[in-house]
């Protein structure tokens, strides 16, 4: 069976930090321009030729992007997180128990896509969204040469 695809991606300027756990310089606060590749598929196009508008996609996932925007992303265990927190307020991008590594950035995007194209497609908007459309992947780009990737 056909399918199609759209991939849609966001750029941006973020930092985070391994908890002390990490043998290397991760443990440091550090930043990345990071890349977030989201791919949707649908068995056939709209009325518009499309899998779904861009916009649509934009108006799902903008207010959770665009948190991480300029903001530091910690583990919730990291010995520092509580004087970060205090310091930095909502630009402190809290991770439960677990570290911000790549491949957990892809997984919590992910979760948050899947959860908003479900309740996309109950919403009426300008740009609906089809019950067809399921999003296959995401992909975190850390360097212009390193990606984790996570899909269902």
């Amino acid at each position: 069976m056909p399918r199609h695809a759209i991939l849609l991606a966001w750029h941006t300027e973020f930092a985070n930090r391994s908890s002390s756990k990490h043998p290397g310089n991760c443990k440091f606060p550090h930043g990345h321009t990071r890349s977030v590749e989201m791919v949707f598929r649908a068995d056939s196009l709209d009325a518009s030729d499309m899998v779904l508008d861009f916009k649509a996609v934009k108006q799902m996932m903008g207010d959770f992007l665009q948190q991480f925007d300029h903001s530091l992303c910690m583990n919730t265990e990291d010995p520092n997180y509580g004087t970060f927190l205090a310091a930095y307020g909502d630009r402190i991008i809290p991770f439960d128990r677990e570290d911000p590594t790549s491949e957990v950035m892809a997984r919590t995007i992910f979760a948050y896509a899947r959860e908003a194209l479900e309740k996309a497609k109950k919403t009426f908007t300008e740009y609906p969204v089809r019950d067809c459309v399921t999003l296959e992947r995401v992909r975190v780009w850390e360097t212009s040469s390193s990606w984790a990737e996570y899909g269902e």
